[in-house]
């Protein structure tokens, strides 16, 4: 519960890698006396974080459980591998706290329905970690929607060209699998990195249909240039019940670097956002304007607590369309390994970075006509994996 003078006690559960960007947020709260970091929880040594450092009163532990035992916090941090969420987040609500849960918050529908009733059961709330949506240039954008100033939407896609090295999959034991210690992981472009402009998409379509997304079919084509498990380049293509279909087209392995762009596409115009970087070009624009400001989900979290009224930014129902997806991809098979003449070589060691020729005009292409690479020929491209299910069934996992 929180103390005598009603200030939330937190605790971080995976201090260290990104979680170091989380002591960056909590730490001016904490000092503003907004909420009291009472415990760090990580497996490693505590990394020093030189623009957040740790209280003195600040206990640190290397088990969760442990820490929720002894600190018992009102509100949980979860930021550890993706396949740790679920039992992690079930044990501090059970322990009374809230939680803010990084994305992906869990690996399949059946896990996110388990924990939407865990909370429903207990009354305890989860924040998910999609930060952009608290995008001020997000909200023009759907405002704009809502207002007609696109017309009607007749498409909503996302294109991103990031570059990966190979010190990038060495980075966890996780890292580039889509199982470990036969746990899901899923640890692809569409999953981790370029999560946030699926949902950024899925936002959209919230704001034209006025309700969650519910998939009705999804399909995917899936590519990777190293031996890893998983996709470092996808084109998605997922088609609600209803509203517009949504096309996410990504890559690691880019030529040049596209910050990841949401377009969507109205019978009275054009709309496109650079949701890193807020950047927003509406219908009538001569150029793209960057919008700032953004609501901290941290503190949006702490607003809730106090009062419920206030809605939260990212709640765990908002994320399911997301989590279909997700179960989508462990049912499908693995992605298809691309090379030789097709794959450029740049660098050298731990910062070797691999480009598939073209990429970029493949992936844009995509997004501007909504059709995946092998319906118009792209030739190393495969046969999309189809689902007519929003709830495919996962593949069986290995046992070992």
């Amino acid at each position: 519960m929180p103390n005598a003078q009603g200030v939330p006690r937190v605790a971080l559960v995976g201090a260290n890698g990104h979680g170091r960007w989380h002591r960056r947020v909590i730490g001016p709260l904490h000092d503003a006396g907004r909420l009291r970091l009472v415990a760090l929880v990580d497996t490693r040594p505590i990394e020093p974080e030189p623009a957040a450092p740790v209280p003195a009163d600040t206990r640190v532990f290397t088990d969760h459980r442990t820490m929720l035992a002894e600190v018992a916090p009102d509100i949980v941090v979860i930021c550890t591998p993706p396949h740790t969420h679920l039992p992690i987040a079930r044990d501090a609500v059970a322990a009374g706290a809230d939680l803010l849960l990084e994305k992906p918050p869990v690996l399949s529908t059946a896990e996110h329905e388990a924990l939407t009733e865990l909370l429903r059961s207990t009354g305890r709330v989860a924040q998910v970690g999609f930060q952009a949506l608290g995008s001020t240039a997000l909200t023009a954008l759907t405002d704009a929607v809502t207002a007609g100033r696109l017309g009607t939407v007749t498409g909503i896609a996302t294109v991103a060209a990031w570059q990966r090295p190979d010190a990038y999959y060495a980075r966890a034991p996780w890292a580039g699998r889509r199982f470990l210690d036969g746990h899901p992981v899923l640890d692809g472009a569409l999953a981790n990195p370029l999560a946030h402009a699926v949902m950024q998409c899925l936002a959209v379509v919230e704001a034209v249909t006025g309700e969650p997304v519910q998939p009705a079919a999804i399909e995917v084509e899936r590519y990777r240039v190293r031996p890893i498990e998983v996709d470092d380049t996808a084109v998605l293509r997922v088609r609600p019940h209803q509203g517009p279909p949504i096309v996410a087209a990504v890559t690691l392995a880019g030529e040049d670097f596209i910050a990841g762009e949401v377009i969507v596409t109205g019978s009275a115009g054009r709309a496109v956002l650079e949701y890193p970087t807020d950047r927003l070009l509406l219908p009538g624009d001569d150029t793209a304007s960057e919008i700032p400001g953004r609501r901290g989900l941290l503190e949006n979290l702490l607003a809730h607590r106090g009062d419920p009224t206030v809605p939260l930014i990212a709640p765990l129902a908002r994320t399911a369309a997301f989590t279909a997806v997700l179960t989508a991809l462990r049912a499908a098979p693995e992605p298809t390994l691309l090379g030789g003449d097709l794959v450029d070589v740049v660098g050298a060691g731990p910062q070797r970075v691999l480009r598939i020729r073209g990429v970029n005009a493949v992936l844009r292409r995509a997004a501007e006509q909504g059709a995946l690479p092998s319906e118009w020929g792209v030739p190393w491209a495969v046969e999309p994996w189809c689902t007519d299910s929003a709830t495919p069934a996962p593949q069986q996992e290995p046992t070992e």
